[in-house]
């Protein structure tokens, strides 16, 4: 809703990079709705929710949404990356073409995604016994059908593939960031105004908070994906793990937009009018 009320009331306060968090929060919440609801009914005790169809449509969205937003997430610590680094940086020159980049990239992530995990829809079906034994993925509605070890062995390879390329763009940036950072720091304390050095500017807030977003994604995510893997492989299905590991793939889209509020000029303003009215009817 701020990025929509920017969008459309103060166009003025858009931002390039704004478009990457509207794209990050969209993905987000397809992620929540499409892993959730099956374990939502599942805990209500709904049998039968999910047949064939929509176990591969539920599945495959919440995999490739997923992998989206690692994707967006690696795209926004790098464009924030060249966004803040030094006017004398070999980086500096690629500021002018971030806001014709954005676009084409959210393109190329959504088809490299779908194309990835289109090998989902062939291989999930409703789930017809209680218990699984066996490897491959199960939840409460759906399961795998045992793959065979050369398609495994694919699979998982462009999955691995997939995730080391952007997470190591991810984490590059956070570490180039972090380094501007710490210079500005250093550089800062040679001066001896109180009001200069102490102020943040909007770039070093912003920074702050991707740093943090980009640490808690790589956190859940990798959490995630062990539990994932573990699952996949091992005969005997614990229901236990199944729901930690989808606790652990909740947490980073449910966590994502409150970072992103943190420094949001429109919550700050919005708050303080509301502490305003707070204090005006109840002094």
């Amino acid at each position: 809703m701020i990025y929509i009320y920017t969008l459309l009331i103060e166009p003025h306060l858009k931002k390039p990079i704004d478009s990457i968090f509207m794209h990050l929060t969209v993905v987000n919440i397809v992620t929540i709705v499409f892993q959730s609801i099956p374990d939502i009914m599942s805990s209500f005790g709904v049998k039968r929710f999910l047949d064939n169809a929509g176990c591969q449509t539920f599945l495959y969205t919440y995999r490739v949404t997923r992998g989206i937003s690692i994707c967006t997430t690696s795209l926004l610590s790098a464009v924030q990356a060249i966004t803040i680094s030094p006017s004398h940086s070999k980086w500096a020159r690629l500021k002018s073409k971030l806001s014709t980049w954005i676009f084409p990239s959210f393109l190329f992530f959504w088809i490299i995604n779908m194309l990835i995990y289109i090998h989902v829809i062939g291989t999930i079906r409703a789930k017809l016994n209680f218990t699984v034994v066996g490897q491959g993925y199960v939840n409460a509605y759906c399961q795998s059908r045992k793959p065979s070890a050369h398609e495994s062995r694919s699979f998982v390879s462009i999955l691995v593939i997939h995730d080391a390329v952007f997470l190591a763009l991810m984490i590059w940036s956070s570490l180039y960031m972090v380094w501007i950072l710490y210079r500005h720091h250093r550089r800062a304390q040679h001066i001896h105004t109180s009001s200069l050095s102490s102020k943040t500017s909007p770039e070093n807030k912003a920074t702050h908070t991707i740093l943090l977003m980009v640490f808690c994604f790589v956190f859940f995510y990798l959490s995630n994906n062990c539990l994932t893997f573990y699952g996949f492989y091992t005969s005997k299905k614990n229901t236990r793990l199944e729901g930690i590991g989808g606790i652990l793939a909740s947490c980073y889209p449910t966590f994502c937009p409150f970072f992103l509020m943190k420094h949001n000029k429109i919550i700050l303003k919005l708050t303080s009018f509301l502490s305003n009215m707070r204090m005006t009817f109840h002094p």
